[in-house]
């Protein structure tokens, strides 16, 4: 930017720093407004609004699934990883407030990795249950040696895996080049953009890559179990999740690539909540439908019969 000091039409022009513009008047230097996602823009406090009240929906399920932890609903789906999924899911809303708020070098680290690990938990624990249903249906053949894997502690393993996967791409992420805060002077004239540089861009997308890869799995994997005969196969319900998260993360991409400033980060943790709500919605809100206006279907009996 240009001032000319005292008059216009001046032999001598002065030049403001990246960080100022002229102003009006183009006789003096002013500071150049700040753009990043704040708590108090409408946007920011929207969208932590909305983190807030999602994770204390997960909670209150997560409450409920612990009181009705005896009910057949509950435990025919594997109640451990249902918490587990539970608790997952909060904290990928609540790890949405790191994106909000001023960009220090703390926070460009911290957002990227525990969402992507913590994301990574979550799209594990529901490719354990589905491949739990499928041992177990399968486990009841004659001759089957698929017994021995029954129970939590295939589960667990397969968790430890995929989320030790993540992990390592965070790890070579941080040690390689980490992200780090930035100021964008150069897209606008009358604004400083401040934001998280990815550092390298590859790894961003490979560790939303290799989430995509386990939700992946776990709708092959869902959509192959989602005829087997069980009252309580959330089978189908984990096929239609996966189609969400996959529908919102494939258009996640091109918008947050041609985004900029606040609207950038608004994207990505619009991308946050709409997948991780995706996922709370289809699993465990027919679930408690079922737990308090059709209880008569909560019950042994109809399952023995059937």
């Amino acid at each position: 930017m240009l001032f000319f000091p005292f008059t216009t039409d001046a032999q001598n022009c002065m030049k403001c720093s990246k960080y100022e513009k002229s102003n009006s008047g183009r006789n003096s230097c002013i500071p150049r407004n700040i753009n990043y996602l704040s708590y108090e823009d409408q946007l920011g406090s929207t969208l932590s609004f909305i983190s807030i009240i999602l994770s204390i929906m997960c909670a209150v399920i997560l409450g409920i699934f612990r009181k009705y932890c005896e009910t057949p609903i509950v435990r025919a789906n594997n109640q451990y990883l249902s918490c587990l999924l539970l608790i997952s899911l909060m904290l990928c809303f609540l790890s949405s407030l790191l994106f909000i708020g001023r960009p220090t070098q703390i926070c460009c680290i911290l957002q990227q990795v525990i969402f992507g690990i913590v994301f990574t938990i979550s799209l594990s624990s529901l490719l354990a249950k589905t491949l739990t249903v499928i041992i177990a249906f399968n486990a009841t053949k004659p001759g089957s040696k698929l017994k021995k894997y029954v129970g939590t502690q295939l589960s667990i393993i397969l968790i430890i895996v995929c989320s030790l996967g993540e992990t390592v791409i965070s790890a070579v992420w941080l040690a390689s080049n980490p992200p780090f805060a930035e100021a964008d002077t150069l897209s606008d004239p009358d604004y400083i953009f401040l934001f998280c540089n990815e550092g390298s861009v590859i790894l961003f997308f490979c560790i939303i890559g290799y989430m995509g890869t386990v939700a992946l799995l776990s709708f092959i994997a869902a959509f192959l179990a989602k005829d087997f005969p069980d009252r309580f196969n959330e089978a189908k319900n984990i096929t239609f999740s996966m189609l969400v998260f996959c529908s919102v993360w494939v258009t996640f991409v091109p918008a947050y690539l041609s985004s900029k400033g606040s609207r950038m980060v608004a994207v990505e943790i619009f991308a946050i909540l709409s997948s991780s709500a995706g996922l709370l919605g289809c699993i465990f809100i027919p679930k408690c439908y079922i737990i308090f206006l059709k209880p008569e279907l909560n019950t042994k009996d109809p399952i023995v019969r059937k």
